[in-house]
């Protein structure tokens, strides 16, 4: 009678899961995480540890299912407390990812900070902002790569000084309402002229001065501190002040397929850019004659939009606004009625979020 061999079958325990990974006195340490939750954890959003770990279990090896030893834990941690010895990993170990998941990370994390940074700087020109892809082939063009051990902002501030050693760019102005007493009005006057600050308007009403100026995002600090020796108060209206309307944006579409250049190459590209805007603004308005009436499009949000007037109108517009952030993610334009619908979602999510602990 026959017999059936049996033949053993190798297995991988614990592949499907998020692997922190940390190494103390030579020794590697691993826990086996649910996907998505150690960022949540880290972040302060998850508060459940059960929700963020597999297993209490300390192990070696997590893809293979080898337990760290005893003495291990004991030599490394001095305690062999797994649920304290997990924490400690947790919290200061290195997320391992696959190798296609670490790139969209990295991919999702560069055009955050492409994002940042053009909502923070103009070109000094024409005091408008950059285009998403412009500012993602500058990046690429100073040859910056992502840390995804840092913030997108903090990583955002030090490609902007990168940036301005080479190319025309600027850190857009914050707008500000300073007021102080009116015996202190000439020394708040003096240093804001020593700072090179514009002066939108004054406003002198009984014995205090209101002044609303816009200011480089550089001397914020040294403002705030001038303002509290005056015994004044200093209000920000706006972080990053840029020129109404998003022509420019628009010119700089049509230069999307662009080769890459090196830094000079690319400096003279942004400056006949600047220069072609200019003259197509010129020749727009000289050349409407009087007895017709021109329909504006406005192609970001892909409608007609009527006469001149209507045209500037509709770039304060809330509608124009939402459209332009969508843009700036590559997602489709919103007609009116589906903005006002999407930004009550958003204004719903947001007061959720406010009240979640």
């Amino acid at each position: 009678m026959s017999k059936t061999l049996v033949q053993p079958i190798g297995q991988k325990r614990l592949t499907n899961v998020a692997v922190v990974r940390l190494k103390k006195k030579g020794i590697r340490f691993e826990i086996a995480c649910y996907k998505n939750k150690v960022l949540s954890w880290r972040s302060g959003i998850e508060k459940d540890l059960d929700e963020v770990l597999q297993s209490h279990t300390v192990y070696s090896n997590v893809s293979k299912g080898v337990l760290a030893k005893s003495k291990d834990l004991a030599s490394a941690f001095e305690t062999d407390d797994h649920t304290k010895i997990c924490l400690e990993i947790l919290e200061k170990g290195e997320l391992q990812v696959a190798g296609k998941e670490r790139e969209s990370q990295l991919s999702s994390q560069f055009r955050d900070i492409a994002t940042i940074v053009m909502q923070k700087t103009i070109n000094p020109e024409t005091q408008r902002p950059y285009t998403i892809s412009m500012i993602e082939r500058l990046m690429h063009e100073i040859h910056f790569a992502v840390d995804p051990h840092n913030s997108s902002k903090k990583q955002a501030l030090e490609v902007i000084r990168e940036l301005q050693k080479h190319f025309p760019i600027k850190r857009s102005p914050m707008r500000l309402r300073l007021d102080v007493p009116e015996q202190n009005c000439p020394s708040l006057l003096e240093k804001l002229n020593t700072w090179n600050t514009s002066i939108v308007s004054k406003d002198e009403s009984g014995t205090q001065l209101s002044v609303i100026c816009e200011i480089e995002p550089g001397y914020f600090r040294d403002c705030d501190a001038l303002v509290r020796n005056l015994q004044g108060r200093l209000e920000i209206l706006a972080v990053s002040v840029h020129v109404e309307g998003d022509t420019q944006v628009d010119q700089y579409d049509d230069h999307e397929d662009m080769p890459s250049s090196g830094p000079k190459e690319a400096t003279d590209s942004l400056l006949q850019l600047s220069e072609k805007m200019q003259k197509q603004n010129i020749s727009t308005k000289d050349g409407s004659s009087e007895g017709e009436v021109k329909q504006n499009k406005c192609s970001t949000c892909n409608a007609v939009v009527g006469d001149t007037k209507q045209y500037r109108e509709h770039f304060k517009s809330e509608w124009h606004k939402h459209n332009l952030k969508r843009k700036t993610r590559q997602l489709p334009p919103l007609t009116a009625e589906e903005c006002m619908a999407d930004m009550e979602i958003g204004d719903s999510k947001a007061d959720l979020k406010d009240y979640s602990f």
